[in-house]
């Protein structure tokens, strides 16, 4: 059975970022009915070009409309699915009943994706989907996978399965959660989501005003909301025996390095799974060298015991991009910086499919061909001297100390 790699488009550079690194299509939002309202998004122009560029290398794009829209904004959605027609979006991601009767309507023939948010745990409401004309199912994120095995086996052979397999997980079912609402009237069932499980927490007693009593795993307080992110890499061969087809990569509101790496570790772990070879260690090794959390297998394998994460709300770091390859010809490699770094560091160069070479900066040039002693200024164009080829865009990265 083949597998889908589906990356995050969050603004254009990200969508060029999984076109560019493996993916075998997209899902991306506009600025109404999509789940991630910080995100770039895309307006109508922009969506057709995504499209346009998309369906140039052969990836299918994935337009969300899976939100709970309130009464006022039903009567937009008419158009919200016209446009989509007239893109050529491949499907549309939906998870309320009746948005998903609305796609119907005014686009027959439109493809629809049920959501995760429409919290999908067993067969039977997968059946049902099915038979309301739903393609495919995006399956809750609680679910085993024992029983994702039985969901595949109990449903139509057309009827496709899509699972997150990485990112960063709620604590709250599904995504569907009301706390951010509550706390700063930010609806997390539009796209709004303040992430407050990502804070820390402090226990008070209310006739004792700053008085903090110690329930807290450090002097920033308790996170005891807090998930780690999911990582199912080194089991792709797992997700394929249970049946799934396309394996999802969260991230629409994060970086386009994120993107990049996370898709291209994805593409070249499905490539050998699906060639019965083994992945190399430096593949594996990949999606610790972008922003994350501590990570887990999330439910995968039953109820996890070690899906939380007491210790901090923030991220673990410990790589930055410092430039992008412009070009490389006569024995120079010609970039434009991201970050600073200096004369004599050692560095990192990603591309696609491609495992990461070591390069050593020994001596950096500026654009009049004058040494320095480090790339310092945002967008400055350099070169160094190397002896390795590389491709225009290819990412410049190093370890931080």
């Amino acid at each position: 059975m083949k597998l889908e790699v589906l990356a995050p488009a969050g603004d254009r550079e990200r969508l060029l970022s999984a076109l560019n690194y493996g993916a075998d299509a997209v899902y991306l939002g506009r600025k109404q009915f999509g789940m991630r309202a910080s995100s770039g998004n895309f307006d109508f122009e922009g969506l057709k070009e995504a499209v346009k560029l998309s369906h140039e290398k052969g990836v299918k794009v994935f337009l969300t409309c899976n939100t709970l829209p309130r009464n006022n904004e039903i009567p937009l959605f008419e158009q919200f699915v016209r446009e989509a027609v007239e893109a050529g979006v491949d499907a549309l991601i939906a998870a309320d009943l009746g948005i998903i009767s609305l796609i119907k309507k005014y686009a027959p023939d439109m493809v629809i994706h049920a959501s995760t948010q429409t919290g999908i745990v067993n067969y039977v409401t997968a059946n049902e989907l099915y038979n309301m004309g739903c393609k495919r199912v995006v399956l809750a994120r609680e679910l085993s996978l024992d029983e994702i095995a039985e969901i595949r086996a109990k449903t139509p052979k057309d009827l496709e399965i899509e699972c997150f397999v990485h990112g960063a997980m709620c604590v709250s079912f599904s995504g569907r959660c009301l706390l951010s609402s509550y706390l700063v009237n930010r609806d997390a069932n539009r796209g709004e989501c303040a992430q407050p499980c990502r804070w820390g927490y402090h226990l008070q007693e209310e006739k004792r005003p700053n008085e903090f009593y110690p329930v807290f795993e450090d002097e920033q307080g308790t996170y005891i909301l807090n998930a780690k992110d999911m990582s199912m890499i080194e089991h792709i061969d797992k997700l394929r025996e249970a049946g799934i087809y396309s394996l999802k990569i969260e991230g629409r509101a994060k970086s386009a390095y994120y993107v990049s790496v996370v898709t291209n570790a994805y593409r070249m772990a499905v490539d050998c799974c699906l060639k019965g070879e083994p992945v190399p260690q430096w593949v594996y090794d990949e999606v610790f060298k972008v922003s994350h959390r501590k990570y887990c297998t999330g439910f995968f394998f039953g109820h996890p015991k070690e899906s939380q994460y007491y210790e901090t709300g923030g991220y673990i770091r410990e790589y930055d991009v410092v430039a992008v390859v412009d070009e490389c010809r006569d024995g120079r490699l010609y970039a434009t910086q991201r970050n600073k770094f200096l004369a004599g560091d050692t560095l990192e160069v990603f591309s696609p499919g491609k495992e990461p070479q070591i390069i050593k900066a020994d001596v950096i040039y500026n654009e009049k061909n004058e040494s320095v002693e480090s790339a310092n200024h945002a967008m400055m164009k350099f070169s160094i001297p190397c002896d390795k080829v590389f491709p225009k865009d290819a990412i410049i990265r190093m370890q931080k100390q």
